[in-house]
């Protein structure tokens, strides 16, 4: 019996945060032969750096929701809201913000977020798998995850949409200080919360180093620094250059997060990707006074994160922002919200601050798809979840390729 094997293939794969890397780790895997560019002096450097470093796998939801608007409205008139809008003369971030409003409704939301739970629990199986195999040094723990409520009706309807109590229960305010103790004096101004217990934390830059290191180890993988560019080339297929130099490919994948879109300007493909602001704080701490289970403050959305004996807290959208640089005003609400949160884990004055932008669709859901040109393949729009998407989305991206005609 004659088994047809996938073509073996040459594949860029241009951006190395945590999308490109595990793109080239599944593609590397599946027998092909990958160059990863990244113009950075590492891997990982951008929305990959500092980012919440939990793994909600089952806990997906995109930000485009029913309420959220209103919510926005509400949250313009108070300091430190986690959600901050600033209008520019920019159609792009008229069109995205339009787009988002048609997606915030409860309709399309559950559309979506079943969308993402599909991938990402593809994500959380393969990454297993690649564990199994020898992966590790990210300081992956699965202690679960806590979703704390302040609000008594939000609580009711987080509560109302679980469907597999054994995947997600529905917890007590007082049951939430049991799960997780550190959080015990926030239990009287909680309406209850829902524990994950299967999701996961690691850290999201250690990740992408490990599989730098893994890549290394394969003869058919090289990285090369610098700039690249996209123009259009005969036969509906695209060129690649670069620093200027022509590069020869069979497959190009486009994972560069926000440089996506000027990258693919000159091929006339517009994408409908937007930079959402974000901001995290890491505390070194004593072990004794650090959670063990991932949790979130769905009220505030704070998200907070042991990272071996560090805390990782990760926050706020900044839709209007125009570069990754940091807010001070930002930092110091989270500093005090997390103070009087979670006051044991400081000293957060001394934390390290981080602030980076994340691709965002409108909808939440990430593209990965083949474009007009057909050497031309998308892995893009990952928004907060690239961490948790992104094994997933790599195998997706392994599916197309296979699935390419020559």
């Amino acid at each position: 019996m004659t088994v047809n094997m996938p073509a073996k293939r040459t594949i860029t794969i241009v951006g190395g945060g945590v999308i490109g890397l595990t793109t080239a780790y599944a593609l590397i895997q599946a027998g092909h032969d990958v160059t990863l560019i990244e113009r950075e002096d590492n891997v990982g450097l951008q929305a990959s750096f500092g980012n919440g470093g939990q793994l909600s796998y089952r806990y997906v939801r995109p930000l485009a929701d029913a309420g959220v608007p209103l919510d926005a409205v509400s949250w313009m008139f108070r300091a430190g809201s986690p959600i901050s809008l600033k209008l520019r003369p920019d159609w792009h971030q008229w069109r995205w913000l339009l787009d988002f409003l048609a997606a915030c409704n409860a309709r399309t939301n559950q559309k979506n977020a079943s969308i993402l739970l599909k991938l990402a629990l593809r994500s959380q199986e393969t990454l297993h798998q690649w564990q199994q195999d020898g992966l590790d040094g990210f300081l992956w723990r699965q202690p679960g995850k806590l979703v704390v409520y302040r609000n008594a009706a939000k609580f009711k309807k987080a509560a109302k949409a679980v469907t597999n109590p054994q995947q997600e229960q529905v917890l007590t305010p007082q049951e939430c200080a049991r799960i997780e103790p550190a959080f015990a004096s926030l239990a009287p101004r909680l309406a209850g919360g829902i524990f994950s217990p299967d999701d996961e934390v690691a850290d999201c830059h250690l990740f992408c180093q490990s599989l730098l290191t893994a890549l290394h180890s394969h003869p058919s993988f090289r990285l090369l620094r610098g700039e690249a560019r996209l123009e259009g080339g005969e036969n509906d297929r695209c060129r690649i250059t670069i620093e200027g130099v022509k590069h020869e490919t069979d497959v190009i994948v486009l994972a560069a997060g926000l440089a996506s879109r000027a990258l693919v300007k000159p091929l006339d493909i517009a994408l409908p990707l937007y930079g959402l602001k974000g901001y995290s704080l890491t505390v070194q701490a004593d072990d004794a006074v650090l959670p063990t289970v991932s949790v979130t403050d769905y009220d505030n959305r704070v998200v907070y994160a042991r990272l071996g004996n560090r805390l990782r807290l990760a926050a706020m959208v900044d839709i209007g922002a125009l570069d990754a640089s940091i807010n001070p005003e930002r930092i110091e609400h989270l500093k005090r919200l997390a103070s009087e949160t979670l006051p044991a884990a400081g000293p957060y004055t001394s934390a390290a601050t981080w602030a980076g932008m994340r691709p965002a669709t409108p909808t939440g859901v990430p593209i990965i798809a083949q474009t007009p040109w057909k050497n031309l393949l998308l892995n893009i729009g990952h928004g907060a979840l690239g961490f948790t998407l992104s094994v997933g989305s790599a195998l997706t991206i392994r599916d197309l390729v296979e699935g390419m005609h020559s």
